[in-house]
């Protein structure tokens, strides 16, 4: 099958375009016809060899995480799904090898949720893993409650925008950090936004006096300490980019695979509570071109690739 890989930690430049081996699926996992896939910061990390203390590479690595496709092949155990259902995915291994930026994907049913009908490819590819981070550290980390304030940081990002509209549904009031040109695009999630950098402080005290109830991280350094001082007594704070949070008595969380965690993610983006916008997609050989935007860090929304398929391809035996 047609894969983006890289054989060694590196730039984007590490990335090819070409043949490599289609993957055998395990007895809990189904054969994903991919349609689109979605960039994350934590793809190009990877890519570089940030993630290697924890994550073994088994190259050559087909990046990626998040996945929107048809599934063309079932499992021996697998009665969850049926060949021709459209699913999304967060399909994260414990290690780095084969991942979505491919034709196709070995899927376990634990990373998998039926595609929301109302979402595009593109879209619907942009969803699993912002969907869940956020999903997961505003219910579980954050324990966010009705008429609570919530601090968000890089509010017009891919997660940051997803935690303003789940914030937003679970009765909390958002302020929300973005460059001034993303200010429109927060208030039209629902939050308040407040441009990021030097004063941060001070303009969140100016809408928040008594401090946030909850504050959501997604940028790490500096922003720890800012987020820490702006908590109001008993106030929460959670990191999704910098183990450091714990120095602030806050928590750092990695999202995990959760079938059900994801299929209640696709339920809200099938009610219109969560959308998804995508700023650009590229076809699957440009994946080196979707790296280095993603890399450039003032995304507004998700970044995807695109897989080509044809009609007369189907989805049956390959």
């Amino acid at each position: 099958m047609k894969a983006i890989s890289y054989s060694r930690y590196g730039g984007p430049e590490t990335l090819e375009y070409g043949d490599v081996r289609e993957p055998k699926i395990g007895p809990d996992a189904v054969l994903v016809k991919v349609r689109a896939a979605a960039v994350n910061p934590v793809d190009w990390k990877a890519r570089e060899g940030h993630l290697d203390p924890i994550l073994d590479a088994v190259f050559p690595v087909v990046p990626g995480w998040d996945v929107c496709g048809v599934v063309v092949r079932l499992g021996v155990s697998v009665a969850e799904y049926a060949v021709g259902d459209e699913v999304i995915g967060y399909v994260r291994e414990d290690f780095l090898s084969r991942g979505t930026f491919a034709e196709y994907v070995a899927a376990p049913v634990r990373t998998l949720a039926r595609k929301p009908r109302n979402l595009t490819w593109e879209e619907a590819a942009g969803l699993p893993l912002t969907g869940l981070t956020a999903y997961q550290v505003l219910t579980k980390a954050l324990q966010v409650k009705r008429g609570e304030t919530v601090l968000v940081h890089a509010a017009a990002g891919g997660v940051g925008s997803m935690a303003v509209q789940l914030a937003r549904h679970l009765g909390a009031r958002v302020i929300g950090t973005a460059s001034e040109g993303n200010h429109d695009y927060v208030r039209s999630l629902g939050g308040e936004p407040v441009v990021y950098g030097e004063g941060l402080a001070e303009r969140v005290r100016g809408l928040a006096p008594e401090g946030v109830d909850a504050a959501f991280d997604t940028v790490g350094g500096d922003t720890l300490k800012v987020s820490a001082n702006l908590l109001a007594p008993e106030g929460r704070l959670v990191s999704i980019a910098d183990g450091d949070v714990v120095g602030y008595g806050g928590r750092y969380y990695w999202v995990r695979p959760d079938a059900e965690d994801l299929t209640r993610v696709a339920e809200l983006a099938e009610q219109g509570v969560l959308s998804v916008h995508v700023c650009e997609a590229f076809p699957l050989e440009r994946a080196a071109e979707a790296h280095r935007r993603n890399e450039e860090g003032r995304t507004r929304g998700k970044i995807v690739v695109t897989v080509a398929w044809d009609a007369e391809d189907g989805i049956g035996p390959l």
